[in-house]
């Protein structure tokens, strides 16, 4: 018999909470924990499989370099100290902007982001590219000009709502709230409330819905502009919600007045007397709505999201109680960047700016190609894996292949990690002390701090060590005094004065503070990650301590500790705060504290956005007739997280779905390999045909194309995303509208 533990899932966003059984130093047994506060004991079959994440014959144990005869075993001194020198070297002639940090901590590890963000910034570099911006950044552009900030997003109040519009989202697969089947069943048996999905195909979502909105593909900025003319032109705007909560109404009104809302609805292959009545159900019902990468990958992204903004405020859902809300958060998942400042980076090559203080990983081939002095030339890749995760593989080799530093930290040895010069071993989330910062929850404020389970069989660090030894022999960590060292193996709270005492000293040390924690205090705890929990706690805003207050802490100058104690208390995780639920308005960031949803960049694009100017696009392409959905959401994939294939033996994992129509059209049946093409390249795959999709619509699972002991398993779908084609703004990419045709093979 082996040992339970109670621990959280690292293969979503969700994080779920586990209970685990091990034996041997291995996980034999996984079930969902019953007493984990959010997730109640549901887990999907990802989580009970995470024994597949943790034990594998590819795992990385000790460090390597890759040289003319392969890849071999150094020292982490010998990697340390070359992987410095070749940085300071290349940084020294070539500046700052010469290097760029590609992570942030993926599903389940966020701690990193600290760490390699503080090296990053004592490099002098603010390159940071991470998977939210190949997704969420629009969405928290658009949130940032009407909130006042861009990490003060808006999440659904699904649980207080009575009308719940899905939008580009199949949360009965792929999630995005906590327990989403069991809370989707819930909410569309209930009679008195009203589930709106709009989604090209007949979802596992849509088939739950009250009302299904099969849009056609590549038009939901159509959709949304036609809708907000419906709410306007039929006068069912939120009159008095508008003058007390909303500046900018009177300069945007007229952007709609007399657009033709219905010739845009038939294009959209909707009914217009049923949008006409989703419409008007905004106007009554306590709505909000939950987007998803059906929007946030797609034609128009960063105009979609705005224009979710006007439609949802106009009707008087905005901030407040079963609407969409501002949630309470400990730690911002983004930072907040204007790119109307001069300060403000941009990319070299390409001219995109930051936004949430970070940059489209569909633009770093290009500033690694461009042939620029000033161009990217060393990359530090954390638990990232772009040449599987990110768009337009075939670009991202051929950039790889040109830098001249590329180190990656990893759990395996990933395809990204064969194109290294210096591939270092981490610790998996399960052999580590962390957790993540996701803030899906309203109106309560979920932590849970993992802790390890198994011991690392190997050299395995957590990269937070990594990137504050590679800074420590940079020069970048200021002498620390004796007094401070030994205040960490006293107590905490000593410690604490005695760090605060350090910096008010020492001013500049600040900016290596996370180091400092993780060199004192860490090396007392056997834990960067958990020193810097404490450190994080201590120094918490008091936005956050008025939340926590709210959840029952005490206000004080011990409240850091005492919520410490809780986490290291609760595995299973727990509350830790609890937003003002009467006054949501008061997280806003905007001068007035109301909603601004005047944003003049957006006036002009959205003028393009007519009936025929959009079937003049989406029509005219008789090269590529279907449109590919380049990333199919289903039970049987985890990104590239889950490298052997073994979790799904005996399934039909990885095919490309098309409707039995289109089959029939073009001489194909179930079960046979196709050629799917596009601008970007060409997959050979198996053909599935479902009712599942609509007529000109397939669809290819993301998460496979993975290389484990010598062989492929699935397809990489990423092979046919052009890293071109990608959003004029925020340049996230257009996985759910690739322009493609479907061959069979001969």
């Amino acid at each position: 018999m082996g040992t339970w533990h109670k621990t959280g899932c690292v293969l979503c966003a969700q994080n779920c909470g586990l209970e685990v059984e091990v034996e041997d130093n291995r996980i034999v047994k996984v079930k969902g924990d019953k007493d984990n506060p959010r997730s109640q004991g549901y887990v999907c079959r990802k989580g009970l499989n995470i024994a597949y994440h943790q034990h594998h014959e590819d795992r990385l144990k000790y460090p390597l370099k890759r040289t003319d005869n392969g890849f071999e075993r150094i020292s982490w001194e010998q990697a340390i100290e070359e992987i410095a020198a070749k940085l300071k070297e290349i940084v020294d002639k070539n500046g700052p902007g010469s290097y760029a940090y590609m992570g942030g901590g993926g599903q389940g590890c966020h701690f990193e982001a600290a760490s390699g963000v503080t090296l990053m910034k004592a490099i002098g570099s603010k390159y940071h590219y991470t998977a939210l911006g190949q997704e969420l950044t629009g969405q928290f552009w658009a949130h940032g000009r009407a909130t006042g900030k861009q990490y003060k997003f808006t999440i659904p109040d699904e649980h207080n709502c009575d009308m719940l519009v899905g939008i580009g989202w199949n949360g009965m697969v792929s999630h995005q709230i906590p327990r989403a089947p069991i809370f989707l069943r819930e909410f569309s048996k209930n009679p008195d409330k009203l589930l709106v999905i709009i989604d090209p195909r007949k979802s596992e979502t849509a088939e739950v819905a009250d009302i299904h909105l099969a849009i056609k593909p590549g038009t939901d900025a159509l959709l949304t502009k036609a809708m907000i003319a419906i709410v306007i032109n039929e006068g069912w705007i939120d009159e008095e919600y508008i003058k007390n909560h909303v500046t900018g109404y009177d300069e945007i009104k007229n952007w709609f007045i007399g657009f033709d809302a219905e010739a845009a609805v038939e294009f959209c292959d909707l009914d217009y007397e049923q949008v006409r009545e989703v419409c008007r159900q905004l106007r009554i019902r306590k709505a909000c709505y939950h987007p998803d990468l059906g929007v946030y990958m797609n034609r128009h992204s960063t105009l979609i999201s705005y224009l979710e903004i006007i439609l949802f405020t106009i009707t008087g859902n905005f901030c407040v109680p079963g609407g969409n809300v501002i949630p309470g958060m400990l730690m911002p998942i983004v930072g907040h960047s204007d790119e109307r400042e001069e300060k403000t980076w941009r990319t070299q090559a390409t001219g995109y700016p930051a936004l949430s203080a970070i940059f489209p990983p569909n633009v770093m081939p290009e500033e690694i190609m461009s042939g620029r002095p000033d161009r990217l030339r060393a990359v530090m890749c954390c638990q990232s894996n772009p040449l599987r995760s990110y768009a337009d593989t075939t670009a991202y080799e051929e950039a790889f292949s040109k830098l001249e530093l590329l180190v990656v930290c990893e759990l395996a040895m990933t395809e990204t990690a064969k194109f290294a010069h210096y591939v270092l071993p981490s610790k998996s989330g399960y052999e580590s002390w962390d957790g993540t910062f996701f803030p899906w929850t309203w109106p309560g404020i979920y932590f849970q701090m993992r802790r390890p389970i198994v011991e690392p069989e190997g050299e395995q660090l957590e990269i937070g060590e990594i990137h504050m030894r590679i800074a420590d022999k940079m020069g970048f960590i200021p002498d620390i005094p004796e007094s401070l060292y030994a205040a960490a193996k006293e107590n905490r709270l000593k410690f604490g004065m005695e760090l605060m005492n350090f910096g008010k000293e020492n001013p500049s040390a600040l900016k290596s503070m996370p180091f400092i924690v993780s060199k004192t205090l860490g090396k007392e705890m056997g834990s960067g990650n958990k020193a810097n929990l404490w450190a994080m706690l201590m120094a918490a805003p008091g936005s956050f301590k008025k939340c926590a207050v709210r959840a029952g802490f005490n206000k004080g100058p011990l409240m850091g500790e005492e919520i410490f104690n809780a986490i290291i208390e609760h595995p299973e995780g727990l509350w830790i705060g609890e937003s003002d639920t009467e006054n949501n308005f008061a997280d806003l960031s905007t001068e007035d504290k109301k909603v601004n949803v005047y944003i003049p960049e957006m006036k002009d694009w959205l003028a393009e956005i007519e009936t025929e100017k959009e079937r003049t696009v989406i029509e005219n392409n008789a090269e590529y007739p279907f449109i590919l959905s380049s990333g199919r959401h289903i039970s049987y994939n985890a990104n590239t997280l889950m490298r052997n294939p073994a979790w799904n033996e005996g399934k039909r994992a990885c095919t490309c779905i098309m409707n039995p129509a289109d089959a029939e059209k073009y001489g194909l049946k179930d079960g046979d390999m196709v050629r799917v093409t596009t601008e970007a390249g060409s997959v050979e795959v198996e053909l599935e045909v479902t009712e599942q999709t609509c007529r000109r619509y397939v669809m290819i699972p993301h998460g496979f194309g993975l290389e484990f002991q010598g062989s492929t398993y699935g397809v990489n779908a990423n092979r046919l995303a052009k890293n071109t084609h990608r959003d004029r703004f925020a340049g996230t990419p257009f996985h759910r509208y690739i322009p493609c045709r479907v061959e069979p093979v001969k």
